[in-house]
Formats: C-alpha cells, structure tokens, sequence
C-alpha cells in the first residue's frame, strides 16, 4: 500500500529562460510569482511536511501559456497575472482545496 504524499500540494513554478530569445515563463513574472507565494506560504504557516512546499522546475514544455505553475497531486495547471491570482490560488485551493477555475490552463 502507497505512503501517504510528503506534502498535501506540492507545487512547481515554470521558471525556464530560452537562450533564444524565444517566450518563456520568466518573460511574464514567473520568478517574482515564485517567491512571492514561498514567502506567502511560509508567513502562513502552510509550508512543510504534510503542508504545502513550492519548488522551482525547468521548461514545463507549455511556454506559449505561460506563465505556468501546476499543483500536484493533483496535476491542476494554472496561470496567473499577478499577486492577487497567486493570493488567490494559495487561498481557494491550497489552503481550502477548491479549485481556482479562472486561472485554469486546459
């Protein structure tokens, strides 16, 4: 039988940077987001184990809808403009477990 997750939602930020120029995360405040919501979470007290932990991750191979962050364990993609989506987000479903369908990536 499986071992429960380590984390309830782990969390990973797009933060690639294309050598080519080409569009990419970082192009549209991914790394700002990123440390934004780590510091969030952890002013909240929902970081550590059986928590929340928000980790950095290469090309998530979806640049042209970015920028891009996917929960897991359930594999929920967002996108976001701003601090108010990332408040959002941490606030409706890491902290409450609902789903933020506005900022939902197909």
């Amino acid at each position: 039988m499986p071992e429960k997750s380590h984390y309830q939602y782990h969390v990973f930020f797009c933060l690639n940077v294309r050598e080519d120029g080409a569009n990419c995360c970082t192009q549209h405040g991914a790394e700002q987001a990123f440390d934004y919501m780590k510091a969030q979470v952890k002013k909240l007290h929902l970081n550590g184990k059986g928590k929340v932990r928000i980790n950095r991750a290469g090309c998530l191979d979806r640049c042209a809808q970015g920028p891009l962050l996917v929960v897991y364990p359930q594999a929920v993609w967002y996108t976001f403009v701003d601090n108010a989506d990332v408040d959002e987000i941490i606030e409706r479903h890491l902290r409450h477990g609902e789903i933020v369908e506005r900022l939902l990536v197909d």
